[in-house]
C-alpha cells in the first residue's frame, strides 16, 4: 500500500467531485494514491513537509503559552470563605492568566447556618456547582456520612469542570473529601494553611490533606518547617501568610465602624465596651466542650457586658451547644445578640473594636492579633497554635470563676498588633506561585527525606534566602538611633539622628526612621519580626510605657511609646530600660550567653545595669530593679541627680568625672605636661581627666581611684545580695574600671564571692543589640 502525502481530504460536503472520483477509483484498484505535483522534486517536497511541521509545532507552543490556568476554588463554610475570597478576587482580576471555577458545598447551603452561599453570590462570583453534602445529625456518624456523600457527588463535578488546580483550605472534613476526590482523579491540589497545629481531630485532617496536596501555601515559618518535617518538597511550599490578613490590614480602619457595631449590638453600645463570643465543639471531647460552653455563657451573663454570640459550626456536638444557649435564654437576654452569620467585612470591624473576644475559634488566635484585640482562648481546640501576646489561654476552663477572672484581666486592654500570620501581601504571592505551576511536570508526588532546614534558612516568595531580623531603637540623651539587626546579632544597617527636644518631634522622627528602615529591609532581604525600643529611665515593659525619664531626655515621662509605633508599622513592639537591654544583649550575644545568673553594669554618662537571675531579667514590683547607679556607698557623699547623696553614679559616672575634671581645671590642677592645651578644648570632659591620670596627674589619679572604689563597693553589695556568677562591665568607662573593681572584690567581698569574675563587654552596641534581643527571643505564648 502506498502512503498518501499532502493535505488531508476535506470533511463531508466540502469534498469536491474530483476528490470523490479519485477515492472511488482508488478503492476499485485497491490503492490510495495522489499524483505528484508537477514541477516539484522529492527534495523540495521534503523541505515543504519539514516547514509545515515546524509551523505546526510553533502554533502548539504558542497555544500552550496563551492557555489560561483553570483554577477551581472549593469553599465549605463561612470561615474558609473568608480565607478563600481574597484569592478568588485576585484570580478574577487576572482574566488573561486564570479561569476561575467555584464549587460550594457543606454548611454554606444549610438554612440553620445562614445559607452563606448567598454572600458568595453577593460578591459577584458565578457558582459552578452547589453540592448538598451535609447529613444532618451533628454527631460523629453524621460527619462520616457527610464525607461519604461528598465523595459520591464530587467526581461528576470535577470531571465536568476539569480544573488544572483545585484550591482547598484548612482542616474541615468537607475539605478532606475534596482533596481525596481530586487526588484520585489526578487533579493538582493547592492546600492553604497546612503545617499548623491546633490540638484536635482537625490536626489529623489537616495533615492528611497536606499529604494529598501537591502544593502548599502556609502562613508561618513554623508551619513551613512542619511541612518540611513531614517530607513535603520545600520547592512546592510557599510561605505566603494568611490571605484574610490582606483584607484585615487594608480594611479594618473603616470610617463607618460605629454604624456596623450599632447595627449588630444596638445604639447604646460604645467602642471597646462589648464582647464577641464564638465557641465551637471539640469533636474528640464533645462532653467537655459543651460544659465549657455552658460555663462561658454563665461567666458572660455575670460579666454583664453587651455580647455578640455567633452560633457554633456544624461539627459533632453543635446541636447540643445550641440547646444549652437556648436553655439559658441567651437569644432573649437583653445583653446578648445571637446570630448565625456576620459578613466577614463587618465581622472584621466587630472584632477590631471589641473590648474582648472569647471562645475557641481560630479567628481569636489568628485574625484578632492583627488588631491587638484581647482574646480569652478556652479549652484545647487551639492548643499548639502560634499566638500573639493578646491571647490569654484558659486551658482547663473548669469553673465559671476562672473564665470570669480571665474576662476581668483582658477586657478593655489593647495589645501590639501581631503579624505572625501575615503581612497583608499573601494573595499576590499565591497568584505568582500559581503562575509557576508547570502542568507538564509529572503529577505523581515525590516525598523528600532530608533533615529539616536550619532555623535561619527558609524560602520566601522568590525562593531566595531571607534573614529573620529585628528593628532596634535606642533613645539616648544625645542621639536617636535605629538599626536592622539580624538573628545572629549583625547590625545590617544603622541610622542616626540628633534626638529632638520635644515629644512631638521625637515621635515623628522615630516613626520616620523606622518606616525608612522597614522599607530598606525589603531590599536588604530582611524579614522584620518586630521592634525593640531601649530608652533611659523607668519603664513598664508590660504596657510599653515610659514612666519616668532621665533628665537627659526631656518631655519623656508617662509616655506610651508602644501604641504609635505599633499603629504605624503593624508590628509587635517591646520596650525596656537601656540597662536591662544591655543585660539582654550580653545574654544573647555576649559574655552572658549560657550563664544562668549574671549582672551587667553600664558605665557611661550615668550608671545603670540589668540583673539576669535564673535566665530571666529582673524588673521588680515597680520596675526599678537594677537601678544599680543609685546604690548608696556613702552617707555623706556628693549629691546625685536623683536627689540623694553618696550614690555610685555621683562618684563613677561620666557626668561625675566630668564635674571633677572641670573643678580641677578651674583650679588649674588638671593640665600636665604632654596633654593637649586645654584652653583650645571646646569643653572639659571625663576623657581629659583620664588622660591626665595616665600622664601622672596625682589629683586626677585620686579622683579615678575614688570612683573605682565607689563602683567596686557597690558591686560587692550586689554580689552579696544576688550572688551572680559573673559581672560584666559595659560602656565607655568599662576598661578603666575593670582592674580597680576586681581589686575591691578581692579585698572586701566575702570569701565565697571573691572568685566571681569581672569582664568588660565585647559588644559595641549593647543598647541596640539588647533592644533587638527582646524581639528575637521573646516568647509570645501566655498560659493562664
Amino acid at each position: 500500500m502506498i502512503r498518501r502525502e499532502g493535505k488531508r481530504p476535506k470533511k463531508g460536503g466540502e469534498r469536491g467531485s474530483s476528490e470523490r472520483e479519485r477515492e472511488r477509483s482508488g478503492s476499485r484498484s485497491g490503492l490510495t494514491m495522489r499524483p505528484r505535483p508537477i514541477g516539484r522534486n522529492p527534495h523540495e517536497l521534503y523541505y515543504l513537509r519539514m516547514q509545515r511541521m515546524r509551523e505546526k509545532t510553533d502554533k502548539m507552543e504558542e497555544s500552550k503559552a496563551m492557555r489560561k490556568l483553570r483554577v477551581c476554588v472549593a469553599t465549605c463554610n463561612r470561615a474558609d470563605y473568608s480565607k478563600l475570597a481574597p484569592i478568588m478576587f485576585g484570580i478574577k482580576a487576572n482574566p488573561d492568566e486564570f479561569e476561575l471555577e467555584v464549587v460550594v458545598l457543606g454548611s454554606h447551603l444549610i438554612d440553620d447556618y445562614g445559607n452563606t452561599f448567598r454572600m458568595i453570590e453577593q460578591d459577584d462570583f458565578d457558582i459552578g456547582s452547589k453540592l448538598h453534602t451535609i447529613v444532618r445529625g451533628e454527631d460523629e456518624a453524621a460527619m462520616v456520612e457527610s464525607v461519604g456523600l461528598a465523595l459520591v457527588k464530587l467526581p461528576d463535578v470535577l470531571h465536568r469542570l476539569r480544573p488544572d488546580v483545585l484550591v482547598v483550605h484548612g482542616d474541615r472534613f468537607d475539605a478532606l473529601a475534596l482533596a481525596t476526590a481530586a487526588a484520585l482523579m489526578n487533579i493538582r491540589i493547592l492546600h492553604l494553611e497546612g503545617g499548623e497545629v491546633s490540638g484536635t481531630i482537625d490536626d489529623s485532617i489537616r495533615h492528611a490533606i497536606s499529604k494529598l496536596a501537591h502544593y502548599h501555601a502556609c502562613c508561618t515559618r513554623t508551619a513551613e518547617q512542619h511541612l518540611i518535617a513531614m517530607c513535603e518538597d520545600h520547592t512546592r511550599i510557599l510561605l505566603a501568610g494568611c490571605p484574610s490578613y490582606d483584607k484585615l490590614l487594608a480594611a479594618h480602619h473603616r470610617d463607618d465602624y460605629m454604624d456596623i457595631i450599632r447595627n449588630w449590638l444596638g445604639d447604646n453600645v460604645k467602642e471597646d465596651n462589648y464582647i464577641v463570643a464564638l465557641q465551637h465543639p471539640v469533636t474528640t471531647d464533645i462532653k467537655n466542650s459543651i460544659k465549657i460552653y455552658e460555663l462561658m455563657l454563665d461567666a458572660l451573663i455575670s460579666f454583664n457586658k453587651r455580647t455578640l454570640v455567633l452560633f457554633p459550626n456544624i461539627d459533632a456536638g453543635s446541636k447540643e451547644m445550641v440547646r444549652v444557649m437556648r436553655k439559658k435564654g441567651v437569644e432573649q437576654h437583653p445583653n446578648f445578640r445571637a446570630v448565625k452569620h456576620v459578613p466577614f467585612e463587618q465581622f472584621i470591624q466587630l472584632v477590631c473594636h471589641a473590648g474582648a473576644m472569647i471562645g475557641n475559634s481560630s479567628c481569636g488566635v489568628r485574625e484578632a492579633g492583627a488588631f491587638g484585640t484581647p482574646v480569652i482562648n478556652l479549652g484545647s481546640r487551639q492548643t499548639g497554635r502560634e499566638t500573639g501576646e493578646n491571647v490569654l489561654h484558659v486551658r482547663d476552663a473548669d469553673t465559671q470563676n476562672k473564665i470570669y477572672h480571665a474576662l476581668e484581666l483582658q477586657f478593655g486592654k489593647r495589645y501590639p498588633c501581631s503579624k505572625i500570620y501575615g503581612d497583608g501581601n499573601a494573595v499576590p504571592r499565591i497568584l505568582k506561585f500559581l503562575q509557576t505551576i508547570d502542568l507538564d511536570e509529572p503529577l505523581q508526588k515525590t516525598f523528600c527525606f532530608p533533615p529539616v532546614k536550619e532555623w535561619d534558612i527558609s524560602q520566601d516568595i522568590d525562593h531566595i534566602l531571607e534573614t529573620q531580623s529585628a528593628l532596634a531603637v535606642d533613645l539616648g540623651g544625645t542621639n536617636l538611633r535605629v538599626a536592622i539587626v539580624s538573628m545572629r546579632g549583625k547590625i545590617v544597617k544603622k541610622y542616626t539622628q540628633t534626638n529632638p527636644k520635644t515629644y512631638e518631634a521625637r515621635i515623628e522622627l522615630i516613626l520616620k526612621m523606622c518606616t525608612e528602615a522597614v522599607f530598606d529591609a525589603v531590599h536588604l532581604n530582611c524579614r522584620i519580626l518586630g521592634v525593640g525600643v531601649s530608652t533611659g529611665g523607668r519603664v513598664n515593659p508590660q504596657e510599653g510605657v515610659i514612666l519616668h525619664s532621665t533628665k537627659l531626655i526631656q518631655e519623656w515621662s508617662s509616655i506610651d511609646i508602644r501604641t504609635p509605633i505599633s499603629d504605624a508599622l503593624h508590628l509587635p513592639i517591646w520596650v525596656d530600660n537601656d540597662g536591662n537591654c544591655a543585660a539582654l544583649a550580653e545574654k544573647k550575644f555576649g559574655h552572658g550567653k549560657g550563664v544562668e545568673n549574671f549582672v551587667t553594669i553600664i558605665t557611661g554618662t550615668g550608671i545603670g545595669g540589668g540583673i539576669i537571675q535564673h535566665n530571666e531579667l529582673i524588673h521588680g514590683s515597680t520596675f526599678c530593679a537594677a537601678e544599680l547607679g543609685h546604690i548608696m556607698v556613702s552617707l555623706d557623699g556628693p549629691e546625685c541627680m536623683c536627689g540623694s547623696r553618696g550614690c555610685i553614679e555621683a562618684y563613677a559616672s561620666g557626668m561625675a568625672l566630668q564635674k571633677e575634671a572641670k573643678r580641677l581645671h578651674d583650679e588649674e590642677l588638671l593640665e600636665v605636661e604632654g596633654m593637649v592645651d586645654l584652653k583650645k578644648a571646646e569643653s572639659i570632659s571625663a576623657i581629659h581627666l583620664i588622660n591626665a591620670a595616665r600622664l601622672g596627674n596625682r589629683k586626677a589619679e585620686a579622683v579615678l581611684r575614688t570612683a573605682g572604689m565607689a563602683l567596686g563597693v557597690g558591686i560587692v553589695n550586689i554580689l552579696h545580695m544576688v550572688n551572680p556568677s559573673l559581672v560584666i562591665l559595659s560602656g565607655v568607662l568599662a576598661a578603666h574600671y575593670q582592674a580597680p573593681v576586681q581589686q575591691v572584690i578581692d579585698q572586701r567581698a566575702l570569701t565565697s564571692a571573691q572568685g566571681i569574675q569581672v569582664l568588660t563587654s565585647d559588644l559595641e552596641e549593647p543598647a541596640l543589640l539588647g533592644a533587638a534581643s527582646m524581639v528575637l527571643d521573646y516568647t509570645t505564648r501566655r498560659i493562664y
